[in-house]
Order: C-alpha cells, then sequence, then structure tokens
C-alpha cells in the first residue's frame, strides 16, 4: 500500500446532515489547500472560510477547511479537513473535485494505518480506537478512550521492556564471570520474570469482564415454562417485546434486546422455558437456552410462586433467583430470592438494582489494568506460555531462559505493532471505518 498517495473520505456520518467532515491525507497538500480555499497563502491549523469551485470554476459549497502539517497531524502526513454541508449531493462532487485533483477513496482504517507507519499510534492505541468508536454507553467511552490515550500502550511497554532486559541478563550470565555482573541475578531475574507471569495471567483473567464492557454483558432470564419470563422480560424492558401466553412452551427461540442499565451495555435475552418435550421446534429453542447459559455473564433465575419455589443454599457468583407472581404468593419469603410481580411491576425496581450490582462487581476485575480484546488475549497467552518456559528451565540453562523471555517479549510487542505481519495489521484496521 502507497504511504504518499493522496487519500480522502467522509469522517462524519453518511446520510442527510447539516455539516459533513471530509478528511484528506497525502505528501505536500499546502497547494492543493490554496486552490481549495481560492487563497495565496495559509497558515496551518487555521480555519478558513471559502466558497469551493469544481475545476470548472463552478462553485460547489460554501466549506470551511483547516490545513494540518504533517507531522503535527493526525496521520503524519500533511491532512486537509472540509467542512461542508451534509447533502449527499455536495459530498459527492466534492469527492469528485478531489479525484480530478489526483486523490482517490481510502480504505476502511487507512487514515488510522498511516498514523501507525508514522508513529503516531500503536496497534493497542488502534484497538482502543475502535472501541470508542463502537461505544453506546459511558462505561464503554471510558473504557475505550483509556486505550486509545496509551493507558494500555505504556503497561505493554513497560513489560516488554523488563522482558528484554531480563533476556539480555540471562544470556550474559554465559559469558561473564558471577563477580562482573550484578549481585544475586539469577535470583532477581527469576523473580522478576515470576512477577511478570502473574501480572499477564491476571491481565488475561479480566478479559471476560472488558469483554462484557464493550460488547455488552450478556443476561439471559432462564428457568421452566409458564413461570412468567417473557412477562418479566418486558417489564424489565419497559416495553411488549416477547410474547406472553398462559401456554407453556410459547417461547420457541431466544429473544433479545439491547439496554443501557446503569451506563453499562446489556444484551438481555428471554429463553425457552426448560423442560422435557418432543416437540422439535422447542427443543431447538431449549438448545438455544443452554447456549445462552454457557454465554451469559449474569443468570436470571426465574421461578413462580406458584409452583412451591426453592433455592439452593449457596448461589452462585453470576445467578439471580427471582421468585415471579409474588401477588399471588402467601407463603413464608424465600432468602436470598427477589421477589417480582412482572403483572404490577413490584419489585422490578430491586431486581433492576440487583444486575446493577452484578455488573458492577464484574466490571471491577477489569480496572487497573489494560483492556484485553481477543487479538491482545491471543499475544498475552503466548507471552505468558513462554515466561513459563523460562521458569521452568533448570537453573544451569540460561540460554534456554534467555531466548523463551525474548519470545515473550516479541509477543508483546506484536500487541503494539513493534513486531507484527501484514495480516495482523489488516485485521485490526479492518476494524475501523472510512475516514478513520
Amino acid at each position: 500500500m502507497n504511504n504518499n498517495e493522496t487519500i480522502f473520505a467522509l469522517s462524519s456520518g453518511h446520510g442527510k446532515s447539516g455539516v459533513a467532515v471530509i478528511r484528506v491525507s497525502g505528501d505536500d497538500l499546502y497547494n492543493l489547500f490554496l486552490k481549495i480555499t481560492n487563497r495565496k497563502c495559509a497558515d496551518a491549523r487555521h480555519a478558513y472560510f471559502a466558497n469551493m469551485h469544481d475545476r470548472a470554476g463552478d462553485i460547489i459549497d460554501q466549506i470551511i477547511a483547516i490545513y494540518f502539517a504533517a507531522p503535527h497531524s493526525f496521520t503524519g502526513t500533511d491532512v486537509i479537513e472540509i467542512y461542508s454541508h451534509g447533502a449527499p449531493a455536495v459530498i459527492e462532487k466534492i469527492f469528485e473535485y478531489l479525484r480530478d485533483m489526483g486523490g482517490r477513496m481510502a480504505t476502511a482504517g487507512e487514515f488510522s494505518r498511516r498514523a501507525f507507519y508514522n508513529n503516531k499510534m500503536d496497534l493497542a492505541d488502534i484497538d482502543g480506537l475502535a472501541a470508542l468508536l463502537d461505544a453506546q454507553t459511558d462505561a464503554q467511552r471510558k473504557s475505550a478512550l483509556a486505550s486509545m490515550l496509551g493507558g494500555d500502550s505504556a503497561i505493554y511497554n513497560e513489560w516488554r521492556g523488563q522482558m528484554i532486559e531480563i533476556s539480555a541478563y540471562a544470556a550474559a550470565m554465559l559469558d561473564y564471570a558471577e563477580d562482573e555482573l550484578p549481585a544475586n541475578i539469577a535470583d532477581t531475574i527469576r523473580t522478576k520474570t515470576q512477577k511478570l507471569y502473574d501480572e499477564i495471567n491476571t491481565a488475561i483473567s479480566r478479559y471476560a469482564a472488558v469483554r462484557a464492557i464493550r460488547g455488552g454483558f450478556n443476561v439471559a432470564l432462564i428457568g421452566e415454562t409458564n413461570v412468567g419470563k417473557s412477562s418479566m422480560f418486558n417489564a424489565i424492558l419497559g416495553a411488549n417485546r416477547a410474547i406472553v401466553s398462559d401456554t407453556p412452551g410459547t417461547t420457541r427461540d431466544v429473544v433479545s434486546v439491547n439496554l443501557d442499565i446503569g451506563g453499562y451495555m446489556v444484551n438481555l435475552s428471554d429463553t425457552a422455558g426448560l423442560r422435557e418435550t418432543n416437540d422439535k421446534i422447542e427443543q431447538a429453542g431449549i438448545e438455544r437456552t443452554q447456549s445462552e447459559i454457557e454465554n451469559a455473564d449474569i443468570i436470571i433465575n426465574v421461578q413462580s410462586a406458584e409452583n412451591n419455589p426453592c433455592i439452593p443454599q449457596k448461589i452462585k457468583p453470576n445467578e439471580i433467583y427471582v421468585i415471579n407472581k409474588s401477588d399471588l404468593d402467601k407463603a413464608t419469603k424465600i432468602k436470598n430470592a427477589i421477589y417480582v410481580s412482572a403483572k404490577t411491576g413490584d419489585g422490578v425496581p430491586e431486581l433492576t438494582t440487583a444486575i446493577k450490582n452484578k455488573i458492577s462487581d464484574i466490571a471491577k476485575t477489569a480496572d487497573n489494568g489494560v483492556a484485553v480484546n481477543a487479538r491482545t488475549r491471543a499475544l498475552l497467552n503466548d507471552a505468558a506460555d513462554e515466561l513459563k518456559n523460562a521458569l521452568n528451565a533448570g537453573t544451569e540453562n540460561y540460554d534456554i531462559f534467555s531466548e523463551h523471555t525474548r519470545r515473550a517479549a516479541d509477543a508483546i510487542g506484536k500487541i503494539l505493532g513493534t513486531i507484527t505481519a501484514s495480516e495482523v495489521l489488516d485485521a485490526t484496521f479492518s476494524q475501523l471505518c472510512l475516514g478513520k
């Protein structure tokens, strides 16, 4: 891919809008900026109001344009940002002009790829940017922003620097006399390696929490047939999305909806009732229920007050027990269960609070560390395995110790993009939209 070509794309949203933002990147764009703004000279980082004309001299639109001179731009190249009216016809006419001037439409993530090549961002920052562009809740925004602003990169760089240092000392132990090396160097590097191993495994353990924050917490309503799961689903949602019927087995498939609870994205699912059945369609629904249970971050186990409900002495950390149809219940309340009437709405606020508390407990495990996604999780596992191999090497095998810690450093380097392959780059930047 030519990093010097002039590329352009719409950086704002598609469709009719008051203002559109068109971004242009390339080498030596100063003269193009003067043509766009009809000026003889211009300063970088100044906004200029102009009538933009096409090559025939006809006016395209009234615009505001800013020139960012390399290397002081998002991409590290010259960048022009054009603020026009958001009509599709105006945008297409500006694109036509830019094509006539030798530019081409950027591919997805190409602006960020240039920022990466010009050392403006590393791959950990890019992962954060992709997550920020997808953020729908405040928690998602905060998590992604911390990554994009270099919080993760600082930790990864610290780990990699320590691994390189450990590898160097381990190799030096083969070539230098003991009195020429720091005191107790063997114990020191093993202690540091163990500490790195523990820190990386702690980061890996946060993967589920980070995935839930960025992708949404999977909350599944489960239980036997006709206990009122669909009614409760509608009560939590505040709308009639699931079909409610007195006939057992009405819900044959998983009904899901996204909602914001306490600033976190929640993927709430109403599932098919669990029971023995010969109905093949209902069986398929029950199989999907089992899949929802396996993938759930939080399970709401619903029972009916009509059916002599009971709950185990020890409740699983991710499970909430709910007794529905509490308006019909005259018996003694069961400890550790939340009583709800989906019909009257009683207890629904308490259930929502319980969900918030469970989410908060899970989210706390994602604090104060790197935000691990699927890509970085695999590489962190590689690094942890290499550190474990180093620690398992005998006290006389410091050449092997050095090699394994070097490989661990390489795995962290791949997270940052310091060491990478083209397919890693393609997968990372393809997450981004045009104009980013």
